[in-house]
Protein backbone atom coordinates (compact mmCIF):
# COMPACT_ATOMS: atom_id res chain seq x y z
CA UNK A 1 0.00 0.00 0.00
CA UNK A 2 1.37 3.34 -0.46
CA UNK A 3 1.38 6.39 1.84
CA UNK A 4 -2.10 7.94 0.85
CA UNK A 5 -3.75 4.66 1.85
CA UNK A 6 -1.94 4.47 5.16
CA UNK A 7 -2.82 8.23 5.63
CA UNK A 8 -6.59 7.34 5.07
CA UNK A 9 -6.23 4.02 7.40
CA UNK A 10 -4.73 6.24 10.29
CA UNK A 11 -7.53 9.18 10.01
CA UNK A 12 -10.26 6.49 10.31
CA UNK A 13 -8.55 4.88 13.35
CA UNK A 14 -8.24 7.83 14.89
CA UNK A 15 -11.79 9.36 14.34
CA UNK A 16 -13.29 5.93 15.29
CA UNK A 17 -11.22 6.24 18.63
CA UNK A 18 -12.67 9.15 19.10
CA UNK A 19 -16.16 8.49 18.78
CA UNK A 20 -16.13 5.71 20.49
CA UNK A 21 -14.30 8.04 23.51
CA UNK A 22 -17.51 10.46 23.07
CA UNK A 23 -19.83 7.19 23.08
CA UNK A 24 -18.19 5.87 26.28
CA UNK A 25 -18.25 9.61 27.97
CA UNK A 26 -21.68 9.91 27.46
CA UNK A 27 -22.10 6.24 28.95
CA UNK A 28 -20.63 7.51 31.51
CA UNK A 29 -22.47 10.64 32.14
CA UNK A 30 -25.58 8.54 32.04
CA UNK A 31 -24.75 6.30 34.63
CA UNK A 32 -24.09 8.59 36.85
CA UNK A 33 -27.32 10.46 35.86
CA UNK A 34 -29.25 7.29 37.10
CA UNK A 35 -27.51 7.15 40.10
CA UNK A 36 -27.23 10.60 41.22
CA UNK A 37 -31.40 10.42 40.66
CA UNK A 38 -31.75 7.28 42.59
CA UNK A 39 -29.52 8.58 45.66
CA UNK A 40 -31.97 11.67 45.94
CA UNK A 41 -34.82 9.51 45.54
CA UNK A 42 -36.28 10.81 42.27
CA UNK A 43 -37.87 8.66 39.54
CA UNK A 44 -35.64 7.47 37.37
CA UNK A 45 -37.41 6.58 34.10
CA UNK A 46 -37.99 3.72 32.72
CA UNK A 47 -35.89 1.09 33.32
CA UNK A 48 -35.91 -0.11 29.74
CA UNK A 49 -34.29 3.28 28.21
CA UNK A 50 -31.78 3.02 30.67
CA UNK A 51 -30.77 -0.77 29.84
CA UNK A 52 -31.72 -0.63 26.19
CA UNK A 53 -28.84 2.54 25.92
CA UNK A 54 -26.46 0.15 27.41
CA UNK A 55 -27.76 -2.60 25.14
CA UNK A 56 -27.28 -1.19 21.85
CA UNK A 57 -23.87 0.27 22.68
CA UNK A 58 -22.46 -3.16 23.77
CA UNK A 59 -24.63 -5.21 21.16
CA UNK A 60 -22.64 -5.46 17.86
CA UNK A 61 -25.80 -4.91 15.68
CA UNK A 62 -25.95 -1.41 14.64
CA UNK A 63 -27.68 0.74 11.98
CA UNK A 64 -24.50 1.85 11.02
CA UNK A 65 -21.10 -0.08 11.46
CA UNK A 66 -19.34 -0.20 14.44
CA UNK A 67 -16.40 2.00 13.36
CA UNK A 68 -19.10 4.85 13.08
CA UNK A 69 -20.20 5.44 16.47
CA UNK A 70 -22.85 8.49 15.61
CA UNK A 71 -25.78 5.90 16.36
CA UNK A 72 -24.44 5.14 19.55
CA UNK A 73 -23.57 8.41 20.39
CA UNK A 74 -27.56 9.40 19.40
CA UNK A 75 -28.87 6.65 21.33
CA UNK A 76 -27.14 7.84 24.68
CA UNK A 77 -27.54 11.21 24.26
CA UNK A 78 -31.81 10.24 24.16
CA UNK A 79 -31.25 7.92 27.10
CA UNK A 80 -29.65 10.70 29.17
CA UNK A 81 -32.12 13.50 27.68
CA UNK A 82 -35.05 11.17 28.83
CA UNK A 83 -33.22 10.22 32.59
CA UNK A 84 -32.75 14.19 33.02
CA UNK A 85 -36.47 14.50 32.34
CA UNK A 86 -37.21 12.78 34.95
CA UNK A 87 -35.95 15.89 37.38
CA UNK A 88 -39.11 17.73 38.63
CA UNK A 89 -38.71 21.33 38.02
CA UNK A 90 -38.58 22.78 40.94
CA UNK A 91 -39.48 26.52 41.20
CA UNK A 92 -37.10 29.07 42.99
CA UNK A 93 -38.72 29.88 46.33
CA UNK A 94 -37.90 33.62 48.10
CA UNK A 95 -34.61 33.18 49.86
CA UNK A 96 -33.25 30.57 47.17
CA UNK A 97 -32.75 33.14 44.22
CA UNK A 98 -29.47 33.41 42.80
CA UNK A 99 -30.21 36.91 41.56
CA UNK A 100 -30.29 38.02 44.99
CA UNK A 101 -26.81 38.20 45.66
Amino acid sequence: MDSTSWTVIAVVAVLAAALLGVALALLLRLVRARRDLRRAGLPTGPRWVFWGAVLYLVLPTDLLPDPVYLDDIAVLLLALRSVRAAVPVREPQRGDSALSD
